[in-house]
């Protein structure tokens, strides 16, 4: 897809809103405006109805029940919720460690990082192989009955690797481990139908399946919610693990997004995004600079995800020399304005030179073939530019 001049392949960083879920929030924020929590009147009851639809239709693309819904305001709040509310109500009993694969999220690591330092857990790294697959026989070898949780992510928003979710939660489960999972990046990657039979606990964003940015939601299985501290407290709604106003018209958004994740025509929509990904690598592969493929194609990776090292350029380089025709992500994260090697893709086995060369092109429901060519044009041109000065 195009905005203005920009050909866009950056949708695993956000997705342009739909507009039929722009068009079923649009009346939550004029006519239908009512707080939810309003028990006393018929703008309350609307609203409340509307919450709980959205309840059912978030539940129903995972295979889990409304109740077990939590609305955050987005997959960082979700994560941080299912490790901190976990960890702090389970801290003084005898299960201390907590494992999280290598590959994670910031946000998943972090809140780990805040167990270890607050409330004493023994925080320890699963490592992954060289397409950044958890080592199933390294986590069964590390898992015991002192472990409280087990976190693993579906699909990596960097690499766009698929896990094997079931394997894993078999493996926690069978040692009394919760399983949370952050499945923000899956909805457009796999089916996520009866994925809570595997899980505890999973984390979902709107805006990375074409919903509004500012909502997500934590599935929290039934039995499970009284095991929950709330990150913060206030009016006890959504059965006391998240105070504050529901975002209706969010809500709805979120569970538009989720109707069009898990409609029929869902694995056609793949596999025609992971046909236009793979001519896309394939165009790459013909020109005549070297590059090295990160992570998985075919079907054991994100449909639209290309994660491309370019040997011998710097990532932001040519990421500069494309601005602003061609929007994409380098493999690197940025904290405090300090650039720093990627360690999803340092533990994937790649130096601090491959890590830096590399740029995240991920591919949407939008993009062209006409894009993909223009892109690829795009890329030549800079890439000629840029090689005299290596």
């Amino acid at each position: 897809m195009r905005i203005g001049n920009t050909i866009y392949l950056d949708h695993q960083a956000t997705t342009p809103a739909d507009p039929c879920i722009l068009h079923r929030m649009a009346p939550f924020f004029k006519r239908a405006f009512g707080n939810p929590h309003s028990t006393d009147h018929i703008r309350g009851w609307e609203a409340a109805q509307a919450v709980e639809g959205a309840a059912a239709s978030v539940a129903a693309l995972i295979g889990a029940d409304s109740d077990e819904i939590i609305f955050t305001s987005g997959a960082t709040e979700a994560n941080n919720l299912a490790l901190l509310g976990l960890g702090r109500r389970a801290a003084k009993g005898k299960r201390k460690r907590v494992l999280v694969s290598a590959v994670e999220h910031k946000c998943v690591l972090g809140a780990a990082r805040a167990l270890a330092e607050w409330h004493g857990f023994a925080v320890e790294t699963v490592p992954v192989d060289g397409a950044g697959r958890v080592d199933l026989a390294r986590l069964a070898a590390m898992l015991a009955d002192d472990v409280l949780l087990v976190s693993v992510m579906a699909v990596n928003n960097e690499i766009g690797t698929i896990q094997d979710v079931e394997a894993i939660g078999g493996l926690a489960r069978r040692h009394g481990a919760r399983f949370h999972c952050d499945a923000a990046q899956a909805p457009l990657a796999m089916d996520l139908g009866g994925l809570a039979r595997h899980v505890d606990l999973l984390s979902l964003s709107a805006h990375k399946m074409y919903g509004p940015m500012g909502v997500g939601a934590l599935y929290v299985a039934r039995e499970l919610q009284g095991e929950i501290e709330p990150l913060f407290y206030g009016g006890g709604q959504q059965n006391g693990l998240r105070s504050g106003t529901v975002p209706v018209a969010l809500c709805v958004g979120l569970a538009a997004a989720a109707e069009l994740a898990g409609a029929d025509d869902a694995p056609a929509t793949r596999a025609a995004l992971r046909r236009r990904r793979d001519s896309f690598v394939a165009g790459l592969r013909r020109l005549r600079w070297p590059i090295a493929v990160n992570g998985c194609l075919g079907q054991a990776g994100h449909p639209g995800n290309a994660s491309i090292c370019f040997q011998g350029f710097a990532a932001q380089d040519l990421l500069g020399a494309l601005q602003p025709r061609l929007a994409a992500s380098t493999g690197a994260a940025c904290a405090s304005g300090i650039p720093e090697p990627s360690h999803v893709l340092r533990a994937i086995g790649l130096d601090a030179a491959s890590a830096d060369a590399t740029i995240r092109f991920s591919l949407g429901h939008g993009t062209t073939d006409a894009d993909i060519s223009d892109a690829l044009a795009l890329l030549e041109e800079a890439l000629a530019n840029l090689a005299p000065s290596r």
